[in-house]
């Protein structure tokens, strides 16, 4: 007999398929909104629309440090893939509030504070990335943060 995907897994191989469309050459990153069952939006991380990617140019990297002194490598050229879901939610007309977002691994604090902004109840996510970061936020905000393992 053949077991079906729980709706979790179900959206969570989406999301895997999403970040396959990543132009970052450090991690490729999949964020897929969902509201009632459907999906609202997707993104991966890259470049804006129209600008190089990292893929073809290289990677513009700085260097920031955290309050509790711990060096970050960002890069200047790369949207990460919650704010590109987030983006073509509105370009789209499409409120997100109350909604879930399923992401390949748990959101950055930047875009954390997004998602509790916009109205997401829930973060589900496969591979945990610094979560010792986001905690205080998750704490406050009441945001549900959710582990789905996907082997995909």
């Amino acid at each position: 007999m053949h077991e079906r995907p729980s709706w979790d897994e179900y959206f969570m191989a989406i999301t895997a398929e999403v970040a396959k469309r990543s132009t970052c050459t450090r991690a490729q990153v999949g964020a897929v909104i969902v509201r009632g069952r459907s999906i609202l939006a997707t993104g991966y991380n890259g470049s804006p629309a129209g600008m190089p990617h990292c893929l073809d140019v290289g990677c513009l990297v700085y260097e920031s440090r955290t309050p509790d002194g711990n060096i970050e490598e960002n890069c200047f050229r790369t949207i990460h893939a919650e704010i590109n879901a987030i983006a073509q939610a509105a370009r789209n007309g499409s409120s997100i509030a109350g909604a879930d977002v399923y992401v390949t691994h748990t959101p950055c604090i930047h875009c954390l504070k997004v998602l509790v902004n916009t109205g997401v109840k829930r973060v589900v996510y496969a591979k945990a990335y610094k979560l010792d970061t986001i905690e205080e936020l998750l704490d406050r905000s009441g945001m549900q943060l959710q582990q789905v393992e996907f082997a995909g």
